[in-house]
């Protein structure tokens, strides 16, 4: 299956690198054959040297050539280059695109309405094949289009199929943004261990490992993230005490403010572009 990456930005990359890692597609009998686009023949020539497929620096030829053709560009470059390669996308072809607030509608109408269109959110963990990925589709999508975008993005990490389009703010808000929020935790938790007299380079590996192994278990054990945070709570023990400090500090609070505020910032932007 030729798959086109059009745009060789971080996550054009990180897409780049796990389906070079993950070479076969998601019915293990077709191997990904891969090719990219960038902005000039002097990048693609870096390109092909560092990552040795076929670049080009002709977007529609890369259109032209793909059977899936993955949109990874700014916003705002979205409309002019889909309309750009509109003459070379046919019904058989699947256009996938990972531009933040541009809507299933917008896809379809700036790609001339005959192409199968997907819209999916990865987070940037996925430049360590660690990401989180939730992406929709039409209701008329067949499941077999549906079935190579999860295959795609499950070459990064994890993926989600949402059924509601409506749904993709609020994901941006969670796990799109999501990524921050738990840097911004681990600076903290960082700052903490300097605090109590840890070196700085040992704080932040135990904060970060910290999160890292909690996250695990709450994925693997499929349990409620309270009962598993009831584990580490003995009564009367050093946790509870660190606990009161966190809901006496609003930590709760402050992160579902987080989520709401960059999910209604995600609806705003959906609303400028239409």
């Amino acid at each position: 299956m030729k798959v086109g990456i059009l745009g060789l930005g971080k996550m054009g990359e990180a897409i780049l690198q796990g389906l070079k890692l993950n070479p076969k597609n998601g019915n293990g009998d077709t191997r990904w054959e891969l090719l990219a686009s960038v902005r000039s023949e002097a990048s693609a020539q870096r390109a092909h040297q560092e990552f040795g497929i076929t670049c080009l620096s002709d977007n529609l030829e890369l259109a032209r050539r793909s059977e899936v053709i993955l949109l990874c560009v700014k916003p705002y470059q979205a409309e002019a280059i889909l309309k750009a390669i509109t003459p070379t996308l046919t019904d058989d072809k699947l256009l996938i695109s990972i531009c933040a607030s541009i809507t299933l509608k917008q896809l379809r109408e700036w790609s001339g309405g005959k192409i199968a269109v997907i819209r999916a959110m990865p987070n940037t963990p996925c430049l360590v094949r660690a990401g989180m990925t939730v992406f929709c589709a039409e209701n008329s999508l067949s499941p077999e289009k549906n079935q190579i975008a999860e295959a795609v993005f499950s070459t990064l990490g994890k993926t989600a199929a949402l059924m509601d389009e409506a749904l993709m703010d609020g994901a941006t808000g969670l796990s799109g943004c999501g990524p921050a929020y738990a840097y911004l935790i681990i600076e903290a938790l960082s700052d903490a261990g300097v605090k109590v007299g840890l070196p700085r380079a040992l704080a932040t590996e135990l904060a970060a490992q910290t999160l890292a192994g909690s996250a695990k278990m709450v994925m693997e054990r499929r349990q409620h993230p309270a009962a598993l945070k009831d584990e580490v709570t003995t009564p009367s023990g050093c946790t509870i005490d660190g606990l009161m400090a966190l809901e006496e500090g609003g930590l709760r609070v402050t992160l579902i403010k987080a989520v709401v505020a960059a999910a209604e910032r995600s609806r705003e932007l959906r609303r400028t572009s239409e």
